[in-house]
């Protein structure tokens, strides 16, 4: 850091107690300038650009838009992306070499002579750290102070405990408020006297914040350390690392229960047509892919013909995913199927034919490399729990999906006449027929809600992976062995198995890695199935065939 940058900081350090006027919010761009709309009030990203070194330096300082534009800027500047043309113009370049005017985020081809990409030296790194932490104090959204706090504690050797004080003393948001006194604490052991670290120390034991247990080693790392400081320490330590242990555990769970969710997406409907038609349809992977794609077309569609609802494809997706798989599998059901019921080896060969055919027909319409699926802006980010423990947004939004489409799926087969059909027709077939119900529409249209239900599994999944013409493949054998162990036709069976099967394999991988993790779990499910063949639930009622 220069003499400059130490100048600097002080100004922006006694700046950050200066109130400041408030700001429109704006909407922030994304890394990927093609899908950006139009931009709001606050946005003073072009100034900025436009401005020379001590332009630039005052109003990282005392920035003039709004917050969601600084961290605009904040984020191009670490993607490489902004740039200024000959005469001060605003550019943004992707990786894909587009060259993109801003802000109206056009794509040019008319690039400027001498193109040139915003960086930012020491000095001004240092002003945009203490200038941002000043517009996210004055924001009078908690989340947004709280980002501001973690701003200081990663930059904690230049902070002034003045702004701290200050900060606190404003603060009525009871998490900001613990964030703040923590921040504080870190200040005063590093800097206090022996009382005041012993005091700072206790305090930072109810602390779950890995920097905080590095702080703690470092210090009790030293040489000659008093003998009550050093047993504070040790106190801390063990705290701490707890906390951190619980934390990073109940990540872990979490991940494994957006595993669970996952997989018994992909498994709900297998667990229809598997237990109402015993067919095993090596093809339900690819209806699960079809999903994953058909979410990406109306994502394109909403891009080109609709860009100011481009955020919210994915509320039209959901449906269209689920139609569009449903349609293809009453197709499949009427012409490959139906001839062969009663022949399980024969249907099991025409679907796997059936999946090669659709994986080459996705390659030969989309080809064979993975397309972008983007994640909708109210999904991006992530729930900070604590320092340690920060839950995304879109796992946590996978996860309420699936209960809903649970409790729906579960209404559907209890309390509608076509779900009394299907339990009809899977429990006793030929009685099912005498009283008068028509057993092959039902097969065609329960097989269709078994390939809508794998559609909407795919469209979920494109939000957390790669849509690719293999994406069935990865999933296909876990989801027969959700079926398997929860029993066939047994939607509550299927739950209860994704959910051992998730998490259990989710705390294997940590422990022995995922390859034997994947082994270890396999050979405890043909122990489960020797034991108790029928699955967790075993369908109930009278078979004639």
């Amino acid at each position: 850091m220069t003499d400059g940058s130490d100048t600097l900081r002080t100004n922006n350090e006694q700046s950050l107690t200066t109130p400041a006027n408030a700001s429109t919010p704006a909407k922030s761009p994304t890394a990927h300038p093609a899908t950006i709309s139009q931009p709001t009030v606050g946005d003073a990203i072009p100034q900025f650009v436009a401005g020379d070194f001590s332009q630039r330096q005052a109003m990282l300082s005392d920035w003039p838009g709004s917050v969601e534009s600084l961290d605009s800027l904040v984020e191009l500047i670490a993607n490489d992306e902004l740039y200024q043309g000959n005469g001060g113009q605003t550019y943004l370049l992707n990786a894909e070499d587009q060259l993109f005017t801003y802000p109206e985020k056009k794509e040019t081809s008319d690039w400027p002579s001498d193109l040139s990409q915003i960086t930012l030296t020491n000095t001004l790194r240092s002003a945009l750290i203490f200038g941002q932490a000043k517009v996210k104090l004055e924001s009078d959204k908690p989340a947004q102070r709280l980002q501001a706090v973690e701003i200081l504690a990663n930059n904690i050797d230049q902070v002034d405990p003045a702004i701290i004080t200050a900060a606190a003393a404003n603060e009525d948001n009871t998490k900001v408020q613990k964030a703040l006194a923590a921040l504080q604490a870190r200040i005063d052991f590093k800097n206090g006297d022996l009382p005041t670290q012993i005091a700072a120390v206790n305090l930072l034991a109810d602390s779950d914040s890995p920097q905080v247990l590095v702080d703690i080693e470092s210090a009790l790392a030293a040489d000659n350390v008093d003998p009550t400081l050093e047993a504070a320490l040790i106190d801390a330590r063990d705290s701490v690392a707890r906390r951190i242990q619980i934390s990073t555990w109940t990540g872990h769970i979490f991940t494994g229960m957006s595993t669970a969710s996952i997989l018994l997406l992909a498994a709900l409907g297998l667990a229809i047509t598997f237990g109402l038609l015993g067919v095993i349809n090596m093809a339900h992977g690819e209806l699960i892919m079809i999903g994953a794609y058909t979410t990406y077309m109306v994502q394109n569609a909403f891009q080109a013909y609709m860009p100011d609802m481009a955020g919210w494809y994915l509320l039209a997706a959901i449906p269209a995913a689920f139609l569009v798989s449903a349609i293809i599998g009453m197709i499949i059901e009427r012409i490959v199927i139906r001839p062969l019921y009663g022949r399980e080896l024969e249907t099991l060969l025409a679907t796997f034919g059936v999946s090669l055919i659709l994986m080459q027909l996705v390659r030969m319409i989309f080809g064979a490399q993975n397309v972008e699926v983007s994640n909708v802006a109210w999904l991006s980010g992530a729930y900070q729990v604590s320092s340690s423990l920060v839950l995304p947004y879109n796992r946590i939004a996978i996860i309420v999906f699936t209960v809903i489409v649970v409790a729906l799926l579960v209404y559907l087969l209890n309390k509608t006449r076509f779900g009394l059909f299907i339990r009809a027709v899977t429990q006793n077939r030929q009685m099912a027929r005498a009283v008068g119900i028509p057993s092959a529409r039902i097969d065609m249209m329960a097989f269709g809600l078994g390939s809508g239900l794998a559609g909407m599994a795919g469209c979920a999944l494109a939000q957390v992976g790669n849509v690719g013409p293999d994406l069935g493949q990865t999933y296909i054998i876990d989801t027969f062995l959700v079926v398997v162990v929860g029993g066939v036709g047994q939607v509550w069976g299927a739950v209860l198995a994704a959910l051992g099967l998730g998490v259990s394999g989710t705390v294997l991988e940590i422990g022995i890695g995922a390859v034997l993790a994947k082994i270890v779990l396999l050979v405890l499910v043909i122990l489960f199935i020797q034991k108790r063949p029928q699955g967790l639930f075993a369908l109930k009622g009278r078979f004639v065939e």
